[in-house]
């Protein structure tokens, strides 16, 4: 037998003729993380004893989610014919917010294994992960994975392989990460087809700074992969873009624990630690080089990712804000695609502005703030970055509904567009173009991937899709449909900033921007569910939405009720008549000084608003 397959996990250098570099891409739910995990157990890397599902997914929300959020690295070390070779594995997301992160783990590789499910074929994201790959122009092999499957449809798939993406499939494995059945032949072919890394030890060190992580006891843990030169222990590194001069405290690599080693070289991947406790002082993307001899020019790096999706984010309590400040900053420096600021609200005191992906992409970091660090939060509704042409001239990006200017001087309101990617059964395409059309969708065309699906392109706005468009679309196709989207540009648009007035205040978290066509009945919507999410106060309530100065639609919250006669028993009906005149007038003091407190729900209702149309 041609390879041994098991192999001792030592960290440490290792010529470059007998590394591979490669990552694992798919739609969401293919099975990367399971063929990660077979990976691992048949290279030895783990005993059987320490094998569980998700090896890689070491946060907690992963694991509950049954999803890859955070790119990881693993380094195998693998036998075949006779030589060892060491496999460094980058285990990708396969959500569309999560795209950013896969192409920061193809651009520390030389190869990909393409992995599609035996019986959903290419879906959308295998089609956008596919063109990524293709991009940085990697080694792709396709892999037809979940073979165990009682029903499977291989051959179709293949088919769909070379028609969809252009890639032969002549030579596609075929494997079962589950059972473990064809995964020695995944490895075989990782090392005959993907080329080892470029490169030499003996040049000035260049490392691409791929990712990193905040330890409390060891500061920053910065994961590099290695173009050029060796690093070593004890080495000066500079970090070329920010300027930064610091020693190397440790070098090691993911086996898959962080295990420390004294030197690393070119084209291996691993980790350093330099005692860097400020978070601003490492960037992913950023080049290291020594500090006596450095690279004439820096690792092109990343482009900086575009955050489409923007909330307020709140602490209940206003002594946690510092911390939330601390947690969002740890947060940003493990998450390059996530960006914070500071903010006010008059309703809701100090917090932070955060940018986002999606709408996936923000409720990972919700739930990571509210169950990793502990702060109960209060979010607003989330929207999207549009532009403004003002009549000056100037142009202004806008991510917050509170600083859209007065209608007067704006001389253009401009939204943010997506092309859409579809690929549903062909029995649902009717459905799909109506769901489209109704939010103002422009079709591009659709081409047929086989006798029972088909790819379907439209031109949606933005705000449409990123709400609910996902949910409505699998209820529409009964879990068979599924979408990828890539902003290409901003549309002028009839747009209007709706604010919402509680008691005749305004309230700025409430605020938000539509398209002035569903205005009236978005209002309508908006103070609806607002009447059922606040409770009923000792005084009456209105709420009211409006444009500029007209008031479009209006609800009100009725008085509770106290029976204060109940203890009067006959007698004169004058008694009763003081006593109801004397509960007037404090209604009507609370009406003109009581405060209305809203609930966390209430700043989501904009969202629930949104569904109904």
């Amino acid at each position: 037998m041609a390879a041994s397959g098991r192999s001792t996990s030592k960290a440490g250098r290792m010529e470059r003729e007998f590394i591979r570099n490669f990552s694992i891409i798919a739609h969401i739910d293919h099975g990367k993380s399971t063929l990660a995990d077979q990976l691992l157990l048949q290279s030895g890397a783990i005993t059987q004893r320490d094998f569980k599902d998700q090896m890689l997914d070491d946060l907690d929300i992963e694991r509950d989610r049954g999803i890859t959020v955070k790119a990881h690295a693993v380094a195998l070390r693998y036998e075949y014919e006779g030589q060892t070779y060491e496999l460094n594995l980058i285990d990708t997301p396969g959500h569309v917010d999560f795209h950013y992160e896969v192409s920061r783990s193809l651009a520390a590789c030389e190869g990909a294994l393409l992995l599609v499910d035996a019986f959903q074929g290419v879906q959308a994201q295998t089609v956008a992960n596919a063109y990524a790959a293709i991009e940085v122009d990697l080694e792709i092999i396709p892999v037809v994975n979940k073979i165990d499957l009682p029903v499977t449809r291989v051959e179709e798939v293949l088919d769909e392989v070379e028609t969809v993406l252009g890639l032969d499939a002549t030579q596609a494995l075929r494997v079962s990460a589950k059972t473990g059945v064809g995964v020695e032949t995944v490895f075989k072919a990782i090392i005959e087809r993907i080329p080892h890394p470029s490169g030499h030890s003996t040049s000035p060190l260049q490392a691409l700074i791929f990712d990193s992580k905040y330890d409390s006891f060891r500061g920053v843990i910065i994961y590099i992969r290695l173009v050029e030169g060796q690093i070593a222990k004890g080495d000066k590194i500079r970090f070329m873009r920010t300027g930064g001069v610091q020693e190397v405290i440790e070098v090691g690599q993911f086996i898959p624990k962080l295990t420390s080693c004294e030197s690393l070289g070119a084209g291996q991947v691993g980790y350093i630690i330099t005692g860097v406790k400020k978070l601003e002082d490492v960037k992913v993307g950023d080049t290291v080089t020594h500090e006596h001899r450095k690279a004439e020019k820096a690792l092109p790096g990343y482009r900086e990712p575009k955050q489409m999706v923007f909330c307020g984010m709140y602490p209940i309590e206003a002594t946690d804000f510092e911390k939330l400040r601390d947690e969002l900053g740890k947060m940003s420096l493990n998450d390059a695609s996530f960006s914070f600021q500071p903010e006010t609200s008059d309703a809701l005191g100090f917090g932070f502005r955060c940018g986002f992906l999606g709408m996936l992409h923000m409720e990972i970091i919700q739930q990571r703030l509210e169950h990793e660090s502990n702060i109960d939060l209060i979010q607003t509704a989330p929207n999207v970055t549009y532009e403004l042409l003002l009549r000056g001239g100037q142009v202004m990006m806008l991510d917050n509904p509170q600083d859209v200017p007065d209608a007067g001087s704006i001389e253009e309101f401009r939204e943010p567009i997506a092309k859409v990617n579809f690929i549903v059964p062909t029995s649902n395409i009717g459905v799909l173009m109506q769901m489209c059309e109704e939010r103002r969708g422009n079709y591009i065309n659709t081409e047929y991937l086989g006798p029972d699906r088909a790819q379907v392109i439209y031109e949606l706005p933005l705000a449409e899709i990123i709400y609910d468009m996902h949910d409505r679309l699998k209820s529409a196709t009964r879990g068979y449909g599924t979408m990828d989207y890539e902003v290409t540009g901003y549309k002028t648009a009839n747009l209007v900033k709706m604010d919402v007035l509680v008691k005749s205040v305004q309230v700025d978290a409430l605020a938000t921007i539509v398209h002035r066509d569903v205005a009236e009945k978005r209002g309508r919507g908006l103070v609806k569910r607002l009447k059922d999410e606040i409770s009923k106060h000792q005084f009456e309530i209105p709420l009211q939405a409006a444009i500029g100065g007209k008031i479009i639609a209006r609800e009100t919250i009725s008085a509770l009720r106290k029976n204060v006669t109940a203890k009067c028993y006959g007698g004169d009906i004058t008694r009763k008549r003081k006593l109801w005149a004397k509960q007037k007038e404090g209604k009507k003091r609370l009406k003109q000084f009581g405060q209305v407190e809203i609930p966390q729900k209430a700043f989501l209702s904009v969202l629930e608003a949104g569904k109904d149309d």
